[in-house]
């Protein structure tokens, strides 16, 4: 199964979605961007609960604008559930099938079996979500379109929920778009990312792309990444280029940029740490020394703050817990800070 949107575009008011082209093949695609975006949007003129004022929507082939809802066979999962409230969490899925051994095969995948019984006020959000899933499911939708399903829900739930949804959705061979303003949630579901920004799909790629290689400046910022800092290349080799930015000069694989301003973007995870004595195993990394001027735990790992030797700029790093413990890190901490060629990304 193929979906291939062609510059679909509709016109709310003072807001204008799209024209927007996007193939979505039987993979997850997680839809990542702020609020008033036009990811709801985009679902809706896809499930048919809206109508586009141009473009195309093809599902391996056939054209869904001017289908009816049920003859789109598009399975829509809302932010909410939106489950029949008077109605057991079985007669919930029945509604959408025939057959009650497709509801307790749903059941089974999804872990339902014991709370068939019971109607949706009695149930945990995590356990309501998956009620609608399997509603959903029980369709045999060419299509899955999910609205923020986990973003009501508990981390400690939503967490556990969306490695129950990784699972499920590699299972299924139908095209899958996930709607998500958590970038972490979009990265664990999305086989892609795709950005989009006031109607506009900004960027779209895997997600270890997006995150590392934005496009643009807004793409580098939403995706977390805070060490953008202006500068100027100042040669360019068969290998890669030369750049400049405060007061430092680092080596880049980089060597397509057709301009010499440019933005430097180096994302925090991809910054590593290590005490400023420990000589460089490897002569083509990036070496700059600091000092720790904040950090911040962050559970999983350490937000640290380095603010670099003789110079105005300051690095953001990610760094796990067992090596901000080995080096025992707190505010004034002399550090270095090592950076790969590869991980200098330049933004025209």
């Amino acid at each position: 199964m193929t979906l291939e949107l062609s510059q679909l575009s509709k016109a709310y008011g003072q807001f204008d979605f799209g024209p927007v082209d996007l193939t979505v093949d039987e993979k997850v695609l997680a839809v990542l961007g702020p609020s008033g975006s036009g990811k709801t949007t985009l679902l809706s003129l896809i499930a048919g609960l809206a109508s586009p004022d141009s473009g195309s929507i093809l599902l391996n082939g056939r054209e869904l604008i001017g289908q009816s809802l049920e003859d789109r066979h598009v399975g829509m999962v809302f932010q909410e559930g939106a489950l029949f409230p008077h109605m057991t969490a079985r007669e919930n899925i029945e509604y959408a099938t025939a057959t009650s051994d497709r509801v307790d095969e749903l059941a089974t995948l999804l872990e339902l079996g014991e709370v068939l019984h019971r109607k949706p006020p009695t149930l945990s959000g995590g356990e309501r979500q998956r009620v609608a899933l399997a509603r959903t499911l029980a369709t045999d939708p060419d299509v899955l379109l999910l609205d923020e399903p986990l973003s009501s829900l508990d981390a400690p739930i939503r967490k556990r929920l969306r490695d129950e949804l990784h699972s499920l959705f590699e299972s299924l061979d139908i095209p899958i778009l996930y709607v998500t303003h958590n970038q972490r949630t979009a990265t664990a579901l999305g086989d892609r990312i795709a950005i989009v920004r006031d109607g506009e799909v900004e960027q779209a790629g895997s997600p270890s792309t997006v995150l590392t290689r934005p496009t643009s400046r807004f793409v580098a910022r939403f995706t977390g990444n805070e060490n953008l800092f202006e500068g100027a290349v100042t040669d360019r080799t068969a290998d890669g280029a030369r750049v400049r930015f405060g007061d430092i000069q680092f080596q880049t694989t980089t060597s397509d940029i057709p301009t010499s301003a440019v933005t430097v973007c180096i994302h925090p995870s991809r910054i590593e740490v290590e005490a400023p004595y420990v000589a460089d195993s490897d002569r083509t990394v990036n070496t700059a020394t600091g000092t720790v001027a904040r950090w911040l735990n962050e559970g999983n790992e350490y937000r640290v703050d380095i603010q670099i030797e003789a110079s105005s700029l300051t690095f953001t790093a990610n760094v796990r817990p067992p090596t901000f413990e080995r080096l025992a890190l707190e505010d004034g901490s002399e550090i270095k800070v090592l950076v790969s060629q590869e991980s200098i990304h330049l933004i025209p």
